[in-house]
């Protein structure tokens, strides 16, 4: 695994944060010292995808990334026959994802899209991961994702949902920010790599609080919904889409 330096070094301009090469490099690096309980996360995401698949439905992982979840749930799903749509806008990531998969004995089940999460068709799914991506979409486009997600799902089907979040109290969000950045030093970032890349994902990543989530979800449909795991400013939901209208 290669070591996140992306911001070690001081940039006189700091461009925003995009998931380029350089970046998909380290992505393993990165996100199990930036994200909290990471690893913790998609194994039980893909315990529970397995959990609640339905033979014949799609499990649609939205955000991919470089396939950590996916193969995951591979792994949980074992020889059961099911069938996986990965979707994401990085060629990069898409591609070191297709490297992973050569060889694997599930990867005639993987098919994986380069694109647009908000621009893909979805139907008959029983699974809907989106980890860590409805936050990088404009809040205006988030609830129309959101619907099409419950349009999509089976009765009994289940979106996972995992967001940075923010807090409404001033004072409970300022407690969150400085537990995170503690987090990240005890991980071994530097105050200048923080720093810098806060300032790149300015307007590049606007999360919303667990209340204004719940809101939406409850405005596309879903009614029986949990936080399933939460850590300062990090939460990850389960939302049960019901049976019968």
């Amino acid at each position: 695994m290669a070591q996140d330096k992306v911001f070690s070094e001081k940039k006189e301009l700091i461009e925003p944060f995009t998931f380029n090469e350089q970046v998909v490099r380290v992505f393993d690096d990165m996100i199990c010292r930036s994200v909290p309980l990471y690893r913790e996360n998609i194994r039980r995401q893909a315990q529970l995808a397995a959990r609640f698949y339905k033979a014949g439905t799609v499990v649609y992982d939205l955000g991919c990334s470089n396939g950590n979840t996916g193969l995951n749930i591979c792994h949980e799903m074992d020889q059961a026959p099911f069938s996986m749509v990965g979707v994401d806008n990085s060629a990069p990531m898409l591609g070191a994802y297709r490297q992973r998969l050569e060889g694997h004995f599930r990867a005639k089940d993987v098919t994986l899209i380069l694109d647009d999460v908000r621009s893909v068709p979805l139907e008959n799914a029983s699974v809907v991961i989106v980890n860590l991506t409805l936050q990088f979409l404009p809040r205006e486009d988030r609830k129309e994702l959101v619907r099409k997600i419950y349009e999509a799902l089976q009765p009994g089907g289940i979106f996972l949902l995992t967001e940075k979040i923010i807090h409404e109290e001033p004072l409970l969000d300022g407690l969150q920010q400085e537990f995170y950045y503690r987090f990240k030093k005890e991980n071994g970032y530097s105050q200048l790599e923080i720093s810098q890349k806060r300032e790149a994902l300015e307007n590049v990543l606007i999360p919303d609080t667990l209340d204004e989530h719940f809101e939406r979800l409850r405005s596309c449909g879903f009614k029986k919904m949990d936080v399933w795991m939460k850590w300062f400013n990090f939460a990850s939901l389960i939302c049960l889409k019901e049976n019968g209208p």
